[in-house]
């Protein structure tokens, strides 16, 4: 029996050392998930429990502490208030506006851009640049090109004999316009989602689909769509959470005008809360407004299983 024999453990008894082994490669995972949880906590978790806690407070921004207890009166009175309903009809109706075209046209051109033999990160680069740009920067482009008299897009129908609509001034057109500036702002990240998705298909399918006779729409139909099933499920969910959560172009360009008719459930507690200084109640209406989004979200994981079983 050599020295290396003698120290070698023997493993022959059944002893498993994996179970230790596997204790001692979490403790560094572990040490680098650690300042991430602190601040998750100190940050998300932490604002959100006392925003709980102050919904059932008459807290206000000019008055120290909580204030008096108020228990669900604050909620009572958002379900009663019009307001509260109007600004989040305002929101569905800019999710409603806004989600197919980004879905549809964002699969369009990804669809395009994957065919592309030459030149595709020039429209990658394309689609995705307006995605970068800041809130502001987006508002102070559209504000310009919707201006009465001076607007590009005013200024290039009148020259084919079309009179433009007070795009942002006016009640009926103003939440179109915001839709559109969304939809030049935000597609690229839809694209680029859908673009990996494409990336991701065997082209042997559609070699063998070729052969077999098939046109390329159906291709398209037979192929495309259903293997691209669980990447429109998750642009879908995530793009119905960005417009319900929308703020900032609403904020930047009308400032919830004209008459309040672009004015969205998070302005309205933006303006309850830091206008009103009606910390409490615009705790509730967020806490509200945050069911909405969790029901959307559990709607997505229902998706997701479903998806999964099926495969």
């Amino acid at each position: 029996m050599t020295a290396e024999t003698a120290v070698r453990p023997d493993r022959s008894a059944g002893e498993d050392v994996r179970p230790e082994r596997a204790r001692g490669a979490g403790l560094p995972a572990a040490g680098f998930l650690t300042p991430f949880l602190l601040l998750y906590l100190l940050f998300i978790i932490g604002p959100a429990l006392y925003g709980l806690l102050m919904s059932f407070f008459d807290t206000s921004a000019v008055k120290p502490g909580l204030s008096s207890f108020a228990g669900f009166g604050n909620y009572a009175e958002a379900l009663r208030s019009g307001d509260f309903w109007s600004s989040l009809w305002h929101t569905i109706w800019f999710t409603i506006l806004t989600t197919p075209p980004l879905i549809i046209i964002a699969f369009v051109l990804a669809l395009l851009a994957d065919r592309v033999k030459r030149g595709r990160w020039f429209f990658r680069l394309a689609f995705f640049a307006p995605y970068i740009l800041p809130s502001a920067v987006v508002a102070l482009i559209w504000i310009w090109l919707y201006t009465p008299g001076l607007g590009l897009i005013e200024t290039a129908l009148g020259k084919i004999g079309i009179t433009a609509p007070v795009w942002l001034g006016d009640p009926d057109w103003a939440m179109p316009s915001l839709a559109l500036t969304t939809l030049w702002w935000t597609l690229g990240f839809n694209f680029v989602l859908y673009l990996a998705g494409l990336q991701e298909i065997n082209r042997d399918l559609y070699e063998a689909a070729a052969m077999d006779g098939a046109s390329p729409w159906q291709q398209i139909r037979s192929i495309t769509i259903p293997m691209l099933g669980r990447t429109t499920t998750l642009v879908a969910v995530l793009q119905v959470i960005a417009s319900l959560k929308v703020f900032d172009q609403m904020y930047l360009m009308t400032s919830g005008g004209p008459n309040f008719a672009t004015r969205s459930i998070l302005q309205y507690v933006y303006d309850e809360g830091f206008t009103n200084f009606r910390i409490g109640y615009a705790s509730a209406v967020s806490m509200l407004f945050f069911l909405v989004v969790l029901g959307v979200s559990a709607v997505w994981f229902a998706l997701i299983r479903r998806q999964e079983k099926e495969v």
